[in-house]
């Protein structure tokens, strides 16, 4: 239970350092040889190029990542996998704020991680994540 607590905080940690702009952080989540699998297939090698892929976004985009059930799939002494579902909004700090936030821009987006935990010199690291987009809201 202790390892699934771990991987499932840093999958919590990791949206959260996204979602904050904090993205040389995401050093602490990822391990250094880390590959991450975009929606689009692009495929991102390395924690320097998952970190710089982040910090190239648009300086207004905002992101809130909602996370739900991780159901982890195997767990052994270094090595975990988990499928995550995920809610994604966007909305961007040109739109001023009101009463009830600012407005969504975008598409809201169910989605999934598939995450590949290993465990590094004393502590868990996402090795592998395959982000995947399953739904979304069509807008007319």
């Amino acid at each position: 239970m202790l390892a699934e607590h771990a991987c499932r905080a840093l999958v919590i940690k990791a949206a959260e350092l996204v979602d904050g702009g904090r993205f040389a952080a995401l050093s602490g989540v990822f391990s250094s040889d880390a590959l991450l699998v975009r929606p689009n297939g692009a495929t991102l090698s390395g924690c320097d190029a998952i970190v710089a892929s982040y910090a190239a976004r648009p300086a207004d985009r905002i992101s809130r990542h909602l996370i739900f059930a991780s159901n982890f799939t195997g767990i052994k002494a270094e090595h975990a996998t988990a499928t995550t579902q995920v809610l994604l909004w966007s909305g961007s700090t040109d739109d001023a704020p009101g009463p009830f936030g600012r407005p969504s821009r975008g598409q809201q987006i169910v989605g999934r991680f598939d995450d590949e935990f290993v465990f590094i010199d004393g502590a868990w690291r996402i090795g592998k994540r395959v982000a995947s987009f399953e739904l979304f809201v069509a807008r007319p």
